[in-house]
């Protein structure tokens, strides 16, 4: 008998986390079939290819190609990327699933308030998007995610290489920003979909834990043998600096609102950060702590700032 293949959306991975990449990979390992769902084909895709994918080529804005792509799915994976478009993607992507007979959508979201109303506009939108999948019944888990390890080496990046600081706007040394690893998540989700069905609606909530940010710029500086300090710039100075990156409008606004609610929550609050049960839960091991990771992702930073 034939097994479906289970649908992964952001497969090629990409410049927040790649957990589409990730829960491919997984995927792939406990020997399930994938059909990998990518935006463009080229060496990332064919890589996909020599994994034992099977690549398809779409636009989650198209009607036709996620048709064409769901077409014998049973579970499929739903991320999108910080940028313009995530509501009618999520629309699209629903009411295909629907009309598919899909049992279960595993939905990579954002962790968010009990209500409507969010911290940025990104984030509501996110809670939008959890609002379509329920209704649309197609057995939706949701993994509300915290800020991943993989981006805050991308956001320090700069600073490291050029005067070996980590320049953010994350308020004083104390802030806490509750973290994780992309690749944590991606286990979870890939446990959600090789494992028995979950109700309609269920969310996952996924936080590694709480870290300082004198404990982040301690954590690096272990990595790499050398004094690293935190200095805390202006939300102006770090919009402008990631605008000029390339980084999208969308991106920048939801990143800008996400430090300042972070920055300013009171400590009471962020004394409520903690690991969540999830990860045991579902994968039998604890997530990766950040100096953990540091330690086995050191390409991700160590070389720019090597130079």
């Amino acid at each position: 008998m034939t097994v479906a293949p289970v649908l992964v959306t952001g497969a090629a991975g990409g410049r927040q986390g790649s957990t589409g990449l990730h829960v491919t990979r997984l995927l792939l390992d406990k020997g399930r079939a994938v059909r990998a769902f990518v935006h463009r084909l080229d060496e990332r895709s064919d890589r996909l290819g020599a994994l034992g994918a099977e690549v398809v080529q779409g636009d989650l804005h198209d009607f036709g190609s996620v048709t064409a792509a769901m077409s014998g799915v049973r579970r499929a994976y739903f991320a999108y990327p910080v940028q313009e478009g995530l509501l009618e993607a999520a629309a699209t992507f629903a009411a295909v699933a629907r009309s598919a007979g899909v049992e279960q959508v595993v939905n990579l979201s954002q962790w968010l308030q009990a209500t409507g109303e969010q911290p940025t506009p990104h984030q509501s939108r996110h809670w939008l998007v959890e609002q379509i999948f329920d209704w649309a019944r197609v057995g939706a888990v949701h993994l509300d995610a915290t800020v991943f390890y993989e981006n805050l080496c991308t956001w320090a990046l700069a600073s490291l290489s050029r005067a070996r600081v980590i320049a953010l706007p994350w308020g004083p040394q104390t802030t806490a920003i509750p973290m994780v690893g992309a690749q944590d998540v991606a286990r979870v989700a890939a446990a959600v979909l090789t494992g028995p069905v979950l109700p309609n609606g269920t969310v996952i909530r996924l936080m590694a834990g709480a870290v300082t940010n004198k404990e982040i710029a301690e954590a690096f500086s272990q990595v790499l043998g050398r004094s690293v300090d935190y200095v805390e710039i202006s939300e102006k100075q770090w919009a402008s600096a990631a605008s000029a990156a390339g980084v999208n409008a969308v991106a920048v606004e939801h990143l800008t609102h996400l430090w300042r609610y972070l920055r300013t929550l009171a400590p009471e609050y962020q004394a409520f950060y903690h690991l969540t049960d999830a990860f045991e839960d579902f994968t039998g091991e604890p997530p990766q702590s950040l100096p953990n990771f540091l330690r086995e992702h050191q390409d991700l930073f160590a070389p720019a700032v090597a130079r």
